[in-house]
């Protein structure tokens, strides 16, 4: 149904088109025999499930995500209720991931106001969408791809796009009456419901901190619990042991967080980093149960062939250099020294024979973030190439919950590991939780088990687990499966 019918149609069609004042008739009947104490809230709720749900109205306005930086965020309405969504933002990593679109004015925001995406969704994409059943989430995210035209949604914004992507998601679920990570579940084709293991960031570095750590960020993987709220426990835990232990060391001012929430002490050495969160995961007594996972970022510090290991130190009068061969040196000895288990980009983002070759050393799970770039093809060529074995997940990097459900069934079909991944520019939207579930992603990466955008992500996998009772099954020790 086009909106100018919705618009145009009377009342009396309307009630002839859904047949309604038969099923209010039904719905009174239905009051009578029930002998409900409430018939108007009754016959409500009989018409509510009796009349198909429709979208009759996408308002969008700009917001500030957790770095005070604007993105986008939605109200998509049907005939059920009003269901949000905002998205959120990163550094753009590449020409090769899905276009965040900006005003670009430098008097507003700095030039990242997103008044032009906003603009799309309150007319282009809501005059498509208008009339449109909210379960159809393939059907409705082609549609904004057709509208767009372009083959990076450089158009109408991958943030536009998403942003109504997700609210129709929600509306779907709703229509359904189903959990949010139930109909995303159904939309995928699965059976089963994982509790992803979370990958807490503790130590941040590289571009999201100011201090002199290459390294973008440390994580810890409390493998070890057997529920995801025992690994929420532990995950807190140890962040405190190593606020407490960066004290000790480095003064309360070591103790500053970075983007992510991670602690943000002024050190540059790796192994120093990860020798203060050892200490912390010893402190708790997790030393068996948790096991640590690096985000190197290495395109960051990449000149040419080589990487500066000290490309952030002040008045350096020489450089670190260390080439790919070298870098792989340095990881092995790391891997052998430290329980990590997973790296992510431990080179440049066009480096593909160097992480091939580290990847094929099987000493740990090797992730692609700006390897990949969740983009399509790039995880076809890796896939093809042996280039890594597990996905990095943004889905503001694709634009559409249909797009990152087929990315994320090609990287299972070929054995590969999932991470479900925040961005550094965050809101306290907590579709990523409900995401990692309904795919079984089995890894979530939401930041620290701190500040509110990041633990709403944490906090709402904590009440998929309560809902799930019984049913509810954390991965665990089977963090890698391709569930």
């Amino acid at each position: 149904m086009e909106k100018k019918q919705l618009k145009e149609m009377s009342v009396q069609e309307y009630l002839d088109k859904y047949m309604l004042s038969r099923k209010i008739e039904e719905a009174v009947n239905a009051a009578v025999r029930a002998k409900t104490p409430d018939p108007v809230l009754f016959i409500s709720n009989h018409m509510k499930k009796a009349i198909p749900s429709v979208i009759t109205k996408i308002k969008a306005r700009q917001i500030l995500d957790s770095r005070g930086i604007p993105t986008v965020e939605v109200d998509l309405y049907t005939n059920k209720g009003v269901f949000h969504a905002s998205v959120p933002s990163g550094d753009p990593a590449g020409m090769y991931e899905a276009v965040e679109l900006r005003d670009g004015d430098k008097g507003t925001y700095l030039g990242n106001s997103v008044t032009k995406a906003v603009k799309n969704i309150n007319e282009k994409i809501s005059e498509a969408l208008i009339g449109r059943d909210p379960t159809q989430q393939y059907e409705i995210d082609q549609a904004m791809k057709d509208l767009d035209t372009t083959e990076k949604k450089g158009e109408l914004g991958a943030n536009a796009i998403l942003a109504v992507s997700i609210a129709v998601c929600r509306a779907g679920a709703a229509e359904k009456e189903v959990p949010l990570y139930k109909h995303i579940a159904d939309l995928a084709g699965k059976t089963n419901l994982i509790l992803p293991v979370p990958a807490f960031t503790v130590l941040s570095g590289g571009k999201h901190a100011g201090n002199n750590l290459a390294i973008q960020e440390i994580m810890i993987l409390p493998i070890g619990a057997s529920k995801f709220e025992e690994a929420l426990k532990m995950g807190s835990e140890t962040f405190h042991h190593l606020k407490a232990v960066i004290t000790e060391k480095h003064g309360a001012h070591g103790c500053n967080f970075g983007e992510d929430g991670g602690f943000a002490p002024n050190i540059s050495s790796f192994k120093e980093a990860l020798d203060l969160v050892e200490e912390a995961i010893n402190r708790g007594g997790y030393n068996e149960r948790i096991k640590i996972a690096i985000d190197v970022a290495a395109t960051n510090f990449c000149m040419g062939t080589k990487y500066d290991l000290d490309f952030k130190a002040p008045n350096k009068s020489v450089q670190n250099f260390k080439s790919g061969k070298d870098m792989i040196d340095m990881y092995k000895e790391l891997c052998a020294d430290y329980p990590i288990v997973s790296i992510e980009d431990p080179f440049d983002r066009e480096d593909w024979d160097h992480t091939k070759h580290f990847s094929s050393l099987g000493i740990c799970q090797v992730v692609g973030g700006d390897l990949l770039m969740s983009n399509k093809k790039r995880i076809e060529r890796a896939i093809d190439e042996f280039t890594c074995n597990a996905l990095l997940l943004k889905v503001n990097q694709i634009g559409t919950v249909t797009e990152a459900i087929e990315v994320v069934k090609l990287a299972k079909d070929a054995q590969w590991a999932v991470v479900a991944s925040h961005r550094c520019g965050e809101t306290d939207d907590t579709f990523l939780a409900d995401l990692s579930v309904g795919l079984s992603t089995c890894q979530i990466k939401a930041g620290a088990p701190c500040r509110g955008e990041r633990l709403a992500k944490y906090n709402q996998l904590l009440r998929i687990e309560e809902e799930l009772g019984d049913q509810a099954i954390y991965a665990g020790e089977d963090w890698r499966a391709a569930c």
